[in-house]
């Protein structure tokens, strides 16, 4: 009998049907054999229930599920509340882990309660392959910019105490929303230093197509979401320029995020 905790891998699928089969083989050539790996096929208009199916045969640990589309978050929820597991992983169905990303997150999240969550380095694909340059987690660093990707791991029973991933976010960042609630600045939070993740670069995504209108219109919705949070912290964000992160290549393009949020902020006292 397996006594390892149970992980659930969380696929939502939309149109990429052509892509699945290599994020799922890597889910099956995981080192860390107690998983389960829900397929959601978010309404897709492509060949997806054909190919999930073929794994679902393939192996008993694909698990395959079907709702009319809802988007990104809807069926990420609809995934995680389907899955037995103890720890969730989304993994969007066009990216791809290693072999040893499971086995070491877990490991990790066994010998320490305290920690909250467990991600890793990560290169891009596609597109683009180059290391994914990505600044370490400090809490108020994260407030300002997510160096967070969504393939990371924490547990269901934390999940459970959130509201899970926002259907609001229309463009994007319901990832970031939903790591801003689950975390405190008190937890524990680990990066482990290999490179674990692989995240696909495509042309015309979505992640490419976001103009600077839409930017701000996400920025403000953060904000309008978690208002209380943004001004508890409004100070450590003013000193925004001191950090280390701020230091890093893309130190220009950071400012520029800086300046849309404390815009942000302005706007928001400017109502009150």
């Amino acid at each position: 009998m397996n006594t390892s905790p149970l992980v659930s891998v969380i696929v939502p699928c939309y149109n990429q049907a052509i892509y699945l089969p290599e994020t799922l083989q890597s889910v099956l050539e995981q080192s860390y054999s107690n998983w389960e790996c829900i397929i959601v096929n978010d309404g897709s208009p492509d060949n997806t229930e054909e190919v999930a199916l073929q794994w679902c045969k393939k192996d008993q640990r694909f698990k395959y599920l079907s709702k009319i589309n809802g988007g990104l978050a809807d069926a990420r929820n609809f995934g995680i509340k389907h899955s037995q597991g103890k720890y969730i992983l989304p993994l969007d169905s066009d990216d791809k882990i290693s072999k040893m990303y499971m086995s070491e997150a877990v490991s990790i999240l066994e010998k320490d309660e305290n920690v909250k969550l467990v991600y890793s380095k990560a290169m891009q694909f596609g597109a683009k392959n180059k290391k994914w340059r990505l600044a370490e987690y400090h809490y108020e660093d994260f407030l300002v910019k997510n160096m967070i990707f969504c393939s990371c791991f924490y547990r269901r029973k934390d999940y459970d105490q959130t509201s899970g991933y926002s259907a609001d976010m229309k463009w994007g960042w319901e990832d970031w929303e939903f790591l801003i609630r689950l975390l405190k600045k008190e937890d524990k939070v680990i990066r482990i230093n290999k490179y674990h993740f692989f995240y696909r670069r495509k042309q015309g995504s979505m992640h490419n197509s976001i103009t600077l209108e839409k930017k701000d219109e996400m920025f403000l919705q953060l904000f309008r979401m978690h208002e209380e949070l943004y001004l508890q912290y409004l100070n450590p964000i003013k000193n925004y320029r001191k950090t280390k992160f701020h230091k890093e290549r893309r130190k220009r393009k950071i400012k520029k995020m800086l300046h849309q949020f404390l815009s942000v902020f302005k706007i928001n006292n400017s109502k009150r």
